[in-house]
């Protein structure tokens, strides 16, 4: 029996969430919850947190963090019973490969029914470009002198490293990229000396002010397709994906032409755009923002700009982070619901709405409309969800998922689910009616292991 499953590992954190429990386990509904794993633990409910945990949670918690890590488990969410007498009955949830975790909850997060299956803005790829070409600024010669000037005696790659590179990424470097990795690839040292590794370092540092920031070297650069940036379907299925008239960056997640080269001081990437919007160059600088998911932020127009004159401020092309219009509606901001009605509806949500419920028909037939999250109690009926065919993540309330798979209404074309609930509601229930709707698409359901043990009276 692995650590994992044994009560007494869990013993201790059980005695913890008890004497902080903010109501009696033992009432009717009552119950302790949580969730722990290698992104840090969640217990629901329990006082509030007064500044770091003490000696004891920290024990207590890295104790089950070992045993999950002995078992080489993820994320596992627990619901505890335990009567007045101590006895008590422990409840594993083991979200399986199907399921996202939850943000700050112990209940499943998006239910992934298409094993693979990505949003649409990640799958979105960048509109073509016929008319664009490089920036007046683009000058290899240039570019040249001014880097050895600046890193005197630097070792470029050779031609066949940079080939090699080429083959592995897929793409034809730009001219301005080969000419930098040419003259001055990172990870190489500029003269022969005994502290080999010091004059490495020192080599790197001249390069990175030499160029503005940190150069990977050509065996660690990559293109940075939607993958790179990876979120979660609940959060992914509201983006919108939006690149305006004039903008000079393309609102993606990624592109094939986006050649990561370089990071920022924050660690940013940084790459080279060939897939430039309709008022940018081929060949721009942009940076990755981590705080975004969608869009790219311009440098520089070319690398020559970037290395000669220095990243400018006031260059945010942020536009694309502005969804189009009609494209994404949130009922709950609107006094009249038919205003979401809009050919380019993508993204639908109902929010706080606090109206009479309302009914789906203004939007049936909408070819786009691919997101519906409704809170509980906002729809007048659930099963009009069955003629919105063009669906691929559904989110809703427990009693509304409950009528449409009591009907066989759930609609074949998701790609991902989800279940909204309260905080501190009942795992159980919840994890059953996530099972049922995992089943539907044969995929692995989340699983329960059930512990027994005493912690003695309160």
């Amino acid at each position: 029996m692995p650590a994992m499953h044994d009560f007494a590992t869990w013993e201790p954190l059980l005695r913890i969430l008890r004497a902080d429990g903010a109501r009696t386990p033992a009432a009717p509904g009552g119950h302790l919850a949580g969730r722990i794993g290698r992104r840090g633990w969640v217990r629901v409910p329990g006082r509030p947190r007064r500044g770091r945990a003490d000696r004891a949670e920290l024990d207590a918690v890295e104790r089950v963090l070992r045993a999950l890590a002995d078992a080489e488990a993820g994320d596992v969410s627990f619901k505890a019973e335990i009567s007045p007498t101590g006895a008590t009955a422990l409840h594993l949830l083991d979200p399986g490969p199907a399921v996202e975790p939850g943000p700050a909850t112990v209940h499943p997060g998006a239910l992934l029914l298409v094993e693979g299956a990505l949003p649409e803005p990640w799958r979105r790829l960048p509109d073509p470009t016929p008319g664009a070409a490089p920036s007046p600024s683009a000058d290899p010669a240039l570019l040249e002198r001014t880097l050895r000037a600046r890193v005197p005696g630097a070792r470029g790659a050779a031609e066949a490293e940079i080939a090699a590179a080429e083959k592995r990424l897929g793409v034809t470097l730009p001219g301005e990229l080969k000419v930098l990795h040419r003259v001055a690839a990172a990870g190489r040292r500029g003269r022969g000396g005994e502290d080999e590794a010091a004059e490495h370092a020192e080599h790197a540092e001249h390069l990175d002010r030499a160029v503005g920031c940190e150069l990977l070297p050509l065996e660690r650069m990559y293109v940075a397709h939607a993958p790179t940036r990876p979120c979660g379907w609940r959060s992914a299925a509201r983006q919108v994906v939006v690149t305006p008239p004039g903008a000079a960056v393309q609102g993606l997640v990624g592109s094939p032409g986006w050649i990561v080269f370089a990071v920022g001081g924050g660690g940013d990437p940084i790459a080279v755009d060939l897939t430039p919007g309709p008022g940018g160059a081929l060949g721009q600088i942009v940076l990755l923002d981590h705080e975004q998911v969608i869009g790219a932020e311009l440098l520089a127009d070319s690398l020559t700009d970037l290395v000669v004159n220095g990243r400018r401020e006031g260059r945010r092309d942020r536009r694309w982070d502005q969804p189009r219009p009609g494209a994404r509606t949130d009922l709950a901001r609107l006094t009249n619901p038919r205003a979401a009605v809009d050919p380019r509806l993508e993204v639908l949500t109902t929010g706080g709405w606090q109206g009479a419920p309302l009914s789906l028909v203004p939007v049936m037939g909408l070819s786009r409309l691919r997101t519906l999250t409704a809170s509980p109690g906002t729809l007048a009926d659930p099963l009009e969800i069955a003629r919105l065919t063009a669906l691929e993540f559904l989110e809703l309330g427990p009693q509304d998922w409950r009528v449409l798979l009591d009907a066989g209404a759930v609609p074949r074309g998701l790609a991902a689910a989800a279940i909204e609930v309260h905080r501190d509601q009942d795992p159980l229930p919840v994890v059953e009616l996530a099972n049922e709707i995992l089943a539907l698409r044969d995929r692995p359901p989340i699983t329960r292991t059930v512990l027994h043990g005493d912690l003695g009276p309160a």
